[in-house]
């Protein structure tokens, strides 16, 4: 690719949470995904990692994914996926389920108007 080949590459803008392993380093970090594609992801928070590190990040609907640290600049990093991804699941809404907090599960139904007692 030329320079300016990789910024062609479809991107989707969003803000999630997400935790990073770094290979050597111990625990897991939280950083904040700026984008994400079917090749890797932008990152920023989080401690500081150097180019070319082992990685693996957890994304939402999508699990564990292994990559490579690609960039850094100040506190964001770019991650290069070993495989791709389908960067779509990491925009849906999570599954209610067990254990999936209140704040994220679907609204409770709500009653007919006629059936709301008013105040």
């Amino acid at each position: 690719m030329d320079g300016n080949g990789h910024r062609q590459i479809v991107r989707d803008s969003l803000f999630l949470m997400a935790d990073l392993r770094i290979d050597g380093v111990g625990g897991d970090h939280k950083v904040r995904v700026r984008n994400v594609s079917a090749g890797g992801l932008m990152a920023d928070g989080g401690p500081p990692v150097q180019r070319g590190a082992l990685v693996w990040v957890q994304l939402r609907n999508i699990g564990w994914v292994e990559g490579t640290i690609a960039w850094v600049q100040e506190n964001r990093c770019g991650v290069a996926f070993r495989e791709e991804i389908d960067p779509k699941l990491a925009r849906a809404p999570l599954v209610a389920g067990e254990g999936t907090p209140r704040f994220v599960r679907p609204p409770v139904a709500t009653r007919e108007p006629s059936q709301v007692r008013k105040i």
